[in-house]
């Protein structure tokens, strides 16, 4: 039985029913729906976080697989990446620089490199999506690999190139000089023998019998082999390429032609007085890029270190006369 409410009424002076006003009917049956509806949402809340669907717990189960698989393969791409790394830097800092090449530059290599995504984004991503990136990263390595495979190539082309280089620059005397008794003046100021005045020597001078051998100091061709009267006589001039070119003076007699491939050791003359010059000896003289420059420095190849020094020494204290 519904209880009846009654209250005072002080104008009246008398008991009256309590009837409840419709907005206070419309604000409790409001109130009731909103809690109601509160109420369910936590429930429904509670259910799933601590209750899941068996569906929800197999895709939970397989995220995570993913998840940790894609954290081993993002830790071994970042392992590989660092050593590509490595070995661009190695190319770029070592093996180029030995061989006086130009760097691959970093824009070559990043023209190839995508930005990929962080592991931060895994949550944000799908399952294809994950694939696609795990796939891509796979893809720019293996870019990078075939990129830096075609530069080693090129190595191989400038260390081919480098052997052919070292057997052209001047590397011996040009006579045989055992005892290193035979630089009898060296590069740099003397007096000319002729005109008994100051004169740039731009060579060494060898004494040796006459009819001695003389030595191409490196592989080339033979740019000139000719006879000079007031100059060198007779005497050869070979281009070595890389800019190296020696000239070899005052032979008694020459032994190549011009344009003939000549090697490191072979014998092109033999040491004369011919042309300017006050007795047998070979003049011999190294440019380099059109500039004459002291040829003591080019002997490194049949010399060992204590020689070395002492050739030195030889040529800086030779004759204040040149013979030509």
């Amino acid at each position: 039985m519904k209880k009846i409410k009654y209250y005072f009424n002080t104008h009246t002076l008398k008991y009256e029913k309590y009837k409840t006003p419709l907005r206070v009917k419309l604000l409790r049956f409001f109130g009731l729906i909103s809690m109601l509806i509160v109420s369910s949402a936590i429930v429904i809340y509670l259910y799933n976080r601590f209750f899941p669907k068996p569906g929800e717990l197999e895709a939970r189960k397989k995220y995570n697989l993913l998840k940790e698989n894609f954290d081993q393969v993002n830790s071994r791409v970042k392992e590989i990446e660092g050593q590509m790394i490595a070995l661009e830097q190695r190319d770029n800092e070592v093996y180029r620089s030995i061989f006086e090449a130009n760097p691959v530059p970093d824009s070559a290599r990043a023209k190839i490199i995508e930005q990929r995504k962080g592991a931060e984004q895994l949550k944000q991503m799908s399952d294809l999506e994950i694939s696609k990136d795990i796939h891509n990263q796979l893809n720019n390595i293996q870019a990078r690999i075939k990129y830096q495979f075609e530069s080693y190539e090129n190595i191989a082309v400038l260390i081919k190139n480098q052997d052919q280089k070292l057997s052209c620059i001047p590397a011996i005397q040009p006579v045989s000089n055992k005892q290193l008794n035979r630089i009898a003046s060296g590069f740099g100021m003397r007096v000319d023998p002729v005109y008994g005045t100051p004169k740039m020597h731009k060579g060494l001078d060898f004494a040796a019998p006459q009819g001695t051998p003389i030595y191409a100091t490196g592989d080339g061709v033979v740019s000139l082999s000719a006879y000079s009267e007031n100059g060198y006589g007779n005497h050869v001039i070979i281009n070595h390429g890389y800019g190296y070119e020696t000239l070899y003076g005052h032979m008694v007699k020459a032994n190549v032609q011009n344009g003939q491939q000549v090697k490191r050791g072979q014998i092109i003359g033999w040491v004369g007085s011919t042309g300017k010059s006050t007795g047998p000896h070979c003049h011999y003289e190294v440019h380099v890029n059109n500039q004459h420059v002291d040829p003591v420095y080019f002997f490194y190849n049949d010399l060992n270190p204590d020689e070395y020094d002492r050739i030195l020494k030889i040529a800086a204290t030779g004759s204040a006369k040149s013979f030509d």
